[in-house]
């Protein structure tokens, strides 16, 4: 078993990470920029080193730091979290060549899964049903409007290293094609330094849905059920659930079953998660995330397992410590996003926080690294805390959600805590009854108007 390992990340995902470790017996190195050295992130690892200066890619996105701070610490292995170097395969090779071991998948398969073409092409080949669309890279516009023209508008154009809603543009039409092929590929150059892009049919009415499946890299891999992350602003999630409230038993074990056995043939190893679009009953693969989602959770929540200490296990050598037959959803749990940000228009929203009080009781848990009188710096991701809770059926959960948004107090900053309050009396979310658009149309109505 590991002695030490270092969190190469920061808020409410290194906390995570640090009491998973507490409670294994492991201690922990917390890594921070000047501008995070009052952070809890901090104050609860056994361990703190600072690695650099606020920007964050002079800190957390910095390789060598991060190593160097293993080497300082004598910390044998490192837990990524999500985001910052997660799914960065040139570190994790650097992690590895330096006789470090990385909490999570090779860098090979990180290599292939982030790349959007590769990654397609080895879901067709492993049998993972994807959207219709280009075979690899589209070279120019003529090509693409050839494959619009084949596969029927509306078509998304993506960009081939994208993520986070970048590089992606829709065209409705021929007529649109030259524009958002060109803004596609403008933004990839701009974001990833590659502007190859391909092309995908646009669903009209799609759900988000995605799998969350973990492997031990010997050739044996589980799925852990479906959430439902349809409720997004620009391509980022704020509201998912599990399970799907409109995945039917029958759905969840046909694609479950064909995401283990794809990633059992490909011995993935650790925590994985699978997004696919779904509609009228069938599941179209987008992309694969090599790590732990913000959204895990849920997931964690209706099945009783803790799969931040099951990635430590698995990096440590051992068997996974359940089986398919083991796994039973118990319930139904959401999570909503805590941004520090300003509606209407989401600006982030940094600051001091004067007055803090976390949510409880039955069903309710709270993943933040906020408290009183602490200083939300501005050059990060605007998340601030994660509320997460659990009923015995969905109705009882959106209930529970309802009291524990009314209990929850964030002072000294503004917040989306409003969002959610008014998405409760919503009839389409109360139902369960929205796809991917549903938000944006709906925020588009201008919902916080005073007038």
């Amino acid at each position: 078993m590991f002695d030490k390992i270092l969190i190469a990340n920061r808020g409410e995902i290194a906390l995570r990470v640090i009491r998973a470790c507490r409670e294994m017996g492991i201690a922990s190195v917390a890594v921070h920029s000047t501008a995070d050295a009052d952070a809890m992130h901090v104050r609860m690892a056994d361990e703190s080193i600072c690695i650099g200066p606020a920007p964050s890619t002079d800190s957390y996105l910095s390789p060598l730091a991060i190593i160097s701070a293993c080497e300082i610490s004598g910390a044998q292995a490192i837990h990524p979290g999500y985001g910052f170097l997660s799914e960065n395969a040139r570190f994790v090779q650097m992690v590895e060549d330096h006789g470090l071991t990385f909490i999570g998948p090779s860098a090979e398969h990180i290599r292939v899964m982030g790349d959007k073409i590769t990654a397609k092409d080895t879901m067709k080949a492993l049998g993972v049903p994807c959207v219709p669309g280009s075979d690899g890279g589209v070279p120019d516009v003529e090509t693409a409007k050839k494959i619009g023209r084949e596969f029927g508008y509306p078509v998304i154009i993506k960009a081939t290293a994208g993520g986070g809603g970048r590089g992606m543009k829709v065209a409705a039409s021929e007529a649109e094609m030259e524009r958002a092929f060109q803004t596609a590929r403008a933004e990839g150059k701009a974001a990833f330094g590659n502007d190859e892009v391909y092309i995908e049919k646009y669903l009209q009415k799609p759900r988000h849905i995605e799998i969350q499946i973990f492997g031990d890299g010997k050739g044996n891999a589980v799925h852990l059920g479906e959430r439902d992350c349809s409720l997004q602003r620009r391509h980022q999630k704020v509201f998912e659930e599990a399970p799907g409230p409109c995945i039917t038993p029958e759905e969840r074990a046909r694609i479950g079953a064909t995401c283990a056995e794809a990633m059992a043939e490909l011995k993935y190893s650790g925590a994985g998660t699978i997004e696919f679009l779904y509609e009228d009953g069938e599941f179209y693969f987008i992309e694969m995330n090599t790590r732990l989602q913000v959204e895990h959770p849920v997931t964690e929540a209706i099945f009783g397992v803790d799969l931040v200490r099951e990635q430590i296990r698995v990096a440590e050598g051992y068997p996974l410590s359940f089986t398919q037959e083991d796994l039973t959803i118990d319930g139904h749990a959401i999570e909503v996003r805590i941004n520090a940000e300003k509606l209407p228009n989401f600006t982030p929203c940094p600051g001091k926080i004067t007055q803090y009080h976390a949510p409880g009781g039955l069903g309710v848990r709270m993943d933040s690294a906020l408290y009183q009188g602490y200083s939300i710096p501005p050059y990060y991701d605007s998340l601030i805390g994660k509320l997460i809770v659990r009923g015995r059926d969905r109705t009882e959960a959106l209930s529970r959600l309802n009291r524990a948004l009314g209990e929850l107090i964030v002072d000294g900053v503004d917040t989306t805590v409003p969002l959610f309050h008014a998405l409760l009396q919503e009839e389409a979310i109360l139902a369960g009854d929205y796809n991917i658009h549903w938000l944006e149309k709906w925020l588009a109505e201008d919902p916080f108007s005073t007038s």
